[in-house]
């Protein structure tokens, strides 16, 4: 590998939080296998920034190239001679792509409604992480897009006939996950990675898939617990971060952004703490408006029903008068 020949290469991604790099699990994967592979990354966290809302992450930046999709990323390092799956055999190749295969098929879709559906993770984890780590207003805006992601994500992967509804898919999908990480720990094993004694892609797909779950602090996670059980998986997990990623801190917010200066942020982690009053004193605010805009417009409405009719109607229908015909004995005779 000849590491003055590449080009700089910039990655965004989501920052580190509960003693990993990222907590997001696509830029894990990236970032575990650059470490594998020796590629010199520069890690561009989108917190706090813009991006949160309209970046598409991990995302690779290499001169006039821009990839996404941790597959699409890692072929692209393998193209720059960063390759860290350069010394396994065809088989093992074929079941590199098998078993990464079974992560997006089976365990994926546990991981998205652990964070993002299930409700008490959703309230008092995932979402105020992502709200606090993006700029006013938008963290009202970022977790609620992205738990809608990931539902729809669920369904239209795992809500074939007759599970339509998630509450018909959540038995499913977990009892895949479990397997999967069955399956996992039995390939795995006593060994530190899955392929010899370097870390292969393989490796960084797993530790990229597994790490945020078991390194956040969930409060209803019944796969986190079945995880847990698993010394193996965890113990391989916890060497990657030990060997690879030591040395690394989440990354701070930046002292200066070009959209939000030092007294916009202090709002935004502000508005963030209180974010569910807010909604509140926001939703509330906008029913008085309403009740007043509707008050005003009875107001009118009742005073134009009692303005005179006279004023309004050019030609009013006046009453007709009609004389009684007096008896002959009462008139007057000349």
């Amino acid at each position: 590998m000849n590491q003055n020949m590449a080009a700089a290469m910039e990655l965004r991604c989501w920052g580190g939080d509960w003693g990993l790099p990222s907590v997001h699990s696509e830029s894990l994967v990236v970032l575990a296998y650059a470490k594998f592979s020796g590629a010199k990354l520069t890690v561009s966290p989108i917190d706090w920034t813009w991006k949160t809302l309209t970046a598409t992450v991990p995302e690779l930046i290499c001169g006039n190239s821009a990839l996404q999709e941790p597959t699409q990323i890692l072929n692209f390092l393998r193209k720059q001679r960063f390759n860290a799956d350069y010394e396994l055999s065809a088989r093992q190749g074929a079941d590199t792509m098998a078993y990464i295969a079974l992560l997006e098929e089976k365990l994926r879709p546990a991981l998205l409604h652990t964070f993002w559906v299930d409700a008490e993770n959703y309230a008092n984890v995932t979402r105020p992480w992502f709200a606090s780590r993006s700029p006013f207003p938008l963290n009202f805006l970022v977790p609620s897009s992205h738990a809608n992601t990931a539902l729809s994500r669920i369904l239209l992967t795992k809500g074939e006939a007759p599970l339509h509804r998630i509450s018909e898919v959540e038995g499913k999908i977990y009892s895949d996950a479990k397997e999967c990480l069955n399956l996992l720990s039995y390939r795995l094993g006593s060994a530190n990675y899955f392929f010899g004694n370097s870390p292969t892609s393989l490796d960084a797909f797993v530790f990229g898939f597994l790490a945020p779950l078991y390194k956040a602090s969930l409060p209803s996670s019944p796969l986190q617990s079945h995880l847990r059980q698993l010394d193996n998986i965890t113990g391989f997990c916890d060497n990657i971060l030990a060997v690879y990623f030591s040395s690394d801190h989440p990354c701070p917010p930046p002292p200066v952004q070009e959209t939000m200066d030092a007294n916009l942020q202090k709002l935004t982690q502000l508005v963030n703490k209180e974010s569910n009053l807010i909604e509140k004193v926001l939703l509330l605010s906008f029913y008085l408006l309403c009740m007043v805009a509707f008050g005003r417009w009875m107001t009118t409405f009742a005073a134009a029903l009692s303005t005179n009719p006279t004023d309004q109607t050019p030609n009013p229908v006046r009453p007709v008068r009609r004389t009684l015909p007096l008896p002959n004995a009462l008139t007057c005779q000349p």
